[in-house]
């Protein structure tokens, strides 16, 4: 096992084996696993939540087709790798608050040879002003924030339409919103996505909508309407069981 102290939060990150997988690689932080990659099938997702962004990313473009792609907290890459595997020759970008995780990431479980990734340190809606005015994206993926402690300024109708403005006309902002029973994050980010958005759906597990449990739904705002083809593409895809809210079906989760 590894270990890297980070910084700016007094926490230690921890990169170790998977002893069920083989080539996977399991990276906790304060002792909690946060991400899983396997070095050797980069395109077989192992977390759920994970494996349901990337259907959706699977849905932003052709299939095999490069696509430019920022990803506001970077992890372990995992999608990263995914979209690298999926899509040779993307360009993308990562955004990450800790430079230590970041280069123990790196160190650690080196990116497939010929991945176009450039790393961001810093604040995710800061971050977002230093780009090239001129970046756009395909895809933009927020993947860095649970329950009661998400950040205001990012966890904002604000942040999102300044997301939102860095989207190609037919781009993808994906949001991974991990929350507690009640679902009170998730209600909010809902109302707050589609006052940034031309329109919002949710993905999920089927029970998580139930709001009885903790768990991720996964939202994607569009600058236009959500295409409907693609709620029974992601059914199609699973993992099953699954949901797919959007328009009216959406409405009681805005809260």
């Amino acid at each position: 096992m590894s270990s890297r102290f980070l910084r700016t939060t007094g926490q230690h990150a921890t990169i170790e084996p998977d002893a069920f997988t083989e080539g996977g690689f399991v990276l906790s932080i304060g002792g909690a696993e946060q991400s899983h990659v396997n070095l050797e099938r980069p395109a077989e997702i192992f977390y759920e939540y994970l494996r349901r962004i990337g259907h959706l990313v699977d849905l932003a473009a052709p299939a095999g087709a490069p696509v430019r792609a920022l990803h506001l907290g970077a992890g372990a890459l995992t999608l990263a790798r995914y979209i690298q595997a999926t899509r040779p020759g993307s360009v993308q970008y990562a955004v990450e608050l800790e430079r230590e995780l970041l280069d123990f990431v790196l160190r650690e479980l080196p990116l497939p040879e010929g991945t176009d990734l450039t790393t961001v340190i810093g604040d995710a809606r800061d971050a977002l002003g230093t780009l090239d005015p001129g970046l756009t994206f395909d895809v933009v993926i927020l993947d860095i924030f649970s329950g009661p402690e998400a950040p205001a300024h990012i966890a904002s109708s604000g942040f999102y339409r300044e997301a939102g403005a860095r989207l190609r006309p037919d781009g993808l902002l994906i949001v991974n919103v991990g929350d507690e029973p009640g679902l009170t994050l998730v209600r909010s980010q809902v109302a707050a996505l589609r006052d940034a958005m031309g329109d919002v759906a949710a993905f999920a597990e089927a029970g998580m909508f139930e709001g009885r449990y903790p768990g991720n739904i996964i939202l994607a705002g569009t600058p236009g309407k959500w295409p409907e083809q693609w709620t029974a593409e992601l059914l199609a895809r699973g993992p099953h069981p699954a949901r797919v809210l959007a328009g009216v079906d959406l409405d009681a989760l805005a809260g």
